[in-house]
């Protein structure tokens, strides 16, 4: 795939990058950075940080303003549906994003471009820079531009399951100890790493393995509530 100039982005998004700097380093994934000499280039990590959160709360609230009489847990599944490694993607690829995104030979070889998860984390990357360029408003008008057809057709009945969000719920009802996730273990090259993350909870402990940290935390909190609300 023919590698595009990160400024053509500014023409997919319809959004004019006031610093492009910001940009260039949504883009930049960490095998790339890892190949290179110069130190003072930074990965997208913490941008995908910023962005999962900025994420959340834009599709929080056009939740809220588009289904008003639904309850809180539902929502939460709702937006879990919105938010996910395979949505994310999916947006990505309707932005063509992948050709944009600065990969290392190892990631670049194995088609990296195309792997949901590094679609998806570097979506929250970008959403992160447009926020820090020209704050929430215009991320928002952008988040929602993108998400309204999705949101269309998203059928609270039948949402992904988001087992962390359910795990988070039982615990509040039942007033007991949060959750707490941590990487345990992780395995194999930078372009195909599996994640083990350990889940306590009191006196439960359980673990989930997966291809990124969400997914091995998803797979965690699911066998949680199988020892916790086994039905």
């Amino acid at each position: 795939m023919t590698q595009k100039h990160p400024f053509e982005m500014a023409q997919t998004l319809g959004y004019q990058f006031k610093n492009t700097l910001l940009l260039e380093e949504a883009l930049r994934h960490s095998s790339f950075v890892n190949e290179q000499n110069d130190k003072d280039i930074k990965d997208n990590e913490r941008f995908e940080f910023l962005g999962d959160a900025v994420l959340n709360l834009a599709i929080g609230h056009m939740l809220m303003q588009c289904y008003p009489d639904i309850n809180e847990g539902t929502l939460s599944r709702m937006r879990a549906s919105l938010v996910n490694e395979s949505r994310l993607a999916q947006v990505s690829r309707t932005l063509g994003l992948g050709t944009f995104i600065r990969l290392g030979k190892g990631e670049t070889q194995s088609n990296g471009f195309n792997k949901p998860s590094i679609l998806a984390n570097t979506f929250e990357a970008l959403i992160a820079a447009i926020y820090i360029d020209d704050g929430y408003d215009t991320a928002f008008h952008i988040i929602q531009r993108l998400f309204t057809t999705h949101m269309n057709t998203i059928d609270e009945s039948n949402t992904i399951y988001d087992y962390k969000s359910r795990l988070q719920e039982l615990v509040q009802l039942y007033q007991a100890e949060m959750p707490h996730y941590a990487v345990i273990h992780e395995i194999g090259p930078d372009h195909d790493k599996t994640f083990t993350v350990k889940l306590e909870i009191g006196a439960i402990h359980t673990e989930g393995a997966g291809k990124n940290k969400k997914t091995a935390e998803q797979n965690a909190a699911k066998k949680a509530l199988e020892v916790l609300d086994p039905k």
